[in-house]
């Protein structure tokens, strides 16, 4: 009797892993510093914003005229225009930390499509640098250089003034600290992708 030999095992097929992405280098100490004075640069204008809606004594404008621009000089739709505004430029803010931290390199699990995917650094280094511009040109162009152009009926500064000045004028820090917390995350990407 003879004995059929076993048909041969099918190959296993390896799967070879992809390529490891090189590692980043981590961001200089005055990246991380940057990112997070750019971070905190909105938090004064929002806490002025919300003293101005809710009564506080802001010296610039008085919460009746603010309101005015509002149907119904609604205190509640101010209010929420203001956290909204707020919100918004914290958040905004908030995304400058991305470029030195972890979160930067790899989207958070929890975010639901993109969850644990690389970042693409270009696009992040895109969308970063068109938020430098647009902040800077807000801040700087239009904000403060409308302030230094407007006629002023009184040469000195008001108490009040100063308070606003103060309050606003770390927005100035926000467009030029981004720009170089952006270049400082170019550098570290692209000297992971050269040979």
């Amino acid at each position: 009797m003879t004995t059929n030999p076993a048909p041969p095992e099918p190959r296993r097929q390896h799967r070879v892993p992809p390529l490891a992405r090189a590692p980043v280098l981590p961001p200089p100490r005055w990246a991380v510093r940057a990112a997070h004075v750019a971070a905190w640069s909105t938090v004064p204008s929002g806490v002025w914003r919300i003293a101005l809606v809710l009564g506080v004594p802001v010296g610039v404008m008085e919460r009746e005229e603010f309101l005015a621009g509002f149907p119904d000089n609604s205190p509640l739709i101010a209010l929420a225009y203001v956290l909204l505004i707020g919100a918004v430029a914290e958040a905004a803010s908030y995304l400058t930390l991305g470029l030195v931290r972890p979160w930067g390199e790899v989207v958070p699990r929890w975010v639901p499509p993109a969850g644990g995917r690389p970042v693409d650094s270009r696009l992040a280094v895109l969308a970063a640098s068109l938020g430098a511009l647009t902040v800077t040109v807000l801040w700087w162009v239009l904000f403060f250089g409308g302030l230094l152009t407007a006629p002023s009926p009184d040469p000195g500064v008001s108490a009040g003034e100063a308070f606003f000045l103060a309050a606003y004028a770390p927005l100035l820090l926000w467009g030029p600290l981004l720009a170089a917390v952006t270049w400082s995350y170019h550098r570290r990407h692209r000297a992971r992708t050269r040979p």
